[in-house]
């Protein structure tokens, strides 16, 4: 099978959902199947205000009708609800071509924080995007509930994972031994809630990895935090490592790989019992849920590292990857996609993309 996957979320973004299709490109070849990516790349694009490594891409109809004729693909699975997926989206019902969705980002809530914007017209605009398609997958359970509340049909069940030869405990201390020390690691903006925890009152030493539009106003704020910066590959484990508590202060996040990544290098979660952390984390046993982030925090510290590492060992990319493929195979079963000519074929296809060369795009 052939994959496409349509995605405004690429690199040198540094987020879930860039991880999470990088992953599956890594795992599906494995499973017999190929995967191509069509991005803001491939189209004249603009920065995002505010958000300068994000790129929107202009809407262009006949690029992205070359683009899906170029992929040759058996199935398109659309990743974002932003102006590639809108044109994916609306290219596919123009074939009765059947796809995929899946729902990474709760928009409703970012637009009510930052803009003060009704929720309502925000679910129904995303409920009209996804519904369209002939599932919709999430990873969190309480995200899926939630979501069937909102009329979204069709909701499929999709996990993550965790590279645990990657991440795993270390006897790193990168910060020293003057105390405990409380991590978060993630984008810094508005939307993470990141002075729920700088503000909290806690022992030792609270430490920020990761960069965003809201780095520096924090870093004037909170002059006794440390602010590490962006960190990857086997400098950001051993920073994982080096903690004594992963603090998650997001209401919003819809998973959280970061607490995988945590839990897998034995470090333990305080966190809010809200979706992600609440589908996550094993309250008592990988972390503490609180209402009180500073409670979660110290109440962390007590638990077992060896027990929270085994909490992150069911997570695995590999699985995550057969559930993505199963999701498809049971979509495209169940749709019920009318013939339709696609451009550049010059043949009649039924639920299928063909023609010309792969397309070109990365995770």
């Amino acid at each position: 099978m052939r994959i496409l996957v349509a995605t405004d979320a690429s690199a040198p973004q540094v987020n879930g959902v860039v991880t999470t299709y990088r992953r599956l490109s890594e795992e599906l070849p494995r499973l017999g199947v190929s995967i191509s990516f069509l991005t803001p790349e491939a189209f004249q694009s603009v920065r995002m205000p505010g958000y300068p490594e994000i790129r929107l891409a202009c809407p262009s109809r006949t690029t992205c009708e070359r683009q899906i004729a170029a992929a040759k693909a058996d199935h398109i699975h659309i990743a974002t609800e932003g102006p590639v997926g809108w044109m994916v989206r609306n290219a596919c019902l123009r074939r009765g071509v059947p796809f995929t969705t899946s729902f990474h980002t709760r928009f409703p809530e970012y637009a009510a924080h930052h803009f003060g914007f009704p929720r309502a017209p925000v679910y129904a605009a995303l409920r009209h995007f996804h519904n369209a398609g002939a599932g919709t997958m999430v990873a969190a359970p309480s995200l899926r509930r939630e979501l069937a509340r909102h009329g979204f049909r069709k909701v499929q069940a999709w996990t993550r994972g965790v590279d645990t030869d990657e991440f795993f405990p270390r006897q790193d201390r990168l910060f020293g031994d003057g105390g405990p020390v409380f991590l978060y690691v993630g984008r810094v903006s508005v939307e993470k809630n990141i002075e729920a925890f700088l503000s909290a009152e806690l022992p030792g030493l609270k430490v920020v990895v990761g960069d965003g539009p809201h780095l520096d106003n924090l870093a004037r704020r909170y002059p006794s935090v440390h602010f590490a910066g962006r960190r990857t590959g086997d400098d950001l484990a051993r920073h994982f490592a080096s903690a004594d508590v992963f603090v998650f202060p997001s209401r919003t996040d819809t998973f959280g790989l970061v607490l995988l990544e945590a839990m897998a290098s034995g470090v333990p979660v305080a966190a809010y019992p809200v979706t992600g952390p609440a589908d996550v984390v094993e309250d008592g046993i990988s972390g503490i849920l609180d209402l009180d982030l500073a409670t979660a925090a110290r109440r962390a510290l007590t638990l077992d590292r060896s027990s929270v590492r085994e909490s992150a060992l069911r997570f695995t990319w590999r699985r995550a990857a057969e559930m993505f493929l199963a999701n498809i195979r049971h979509a495209r079963s169940a749709a019920t996609a009318k013939p339709a000519v696609v451009a550049g074929s010059g043949r009649i296809a039924r639920g299928e993309i063909t023609s010309g060369a792969a397309a070109r795009g990365r995770p």
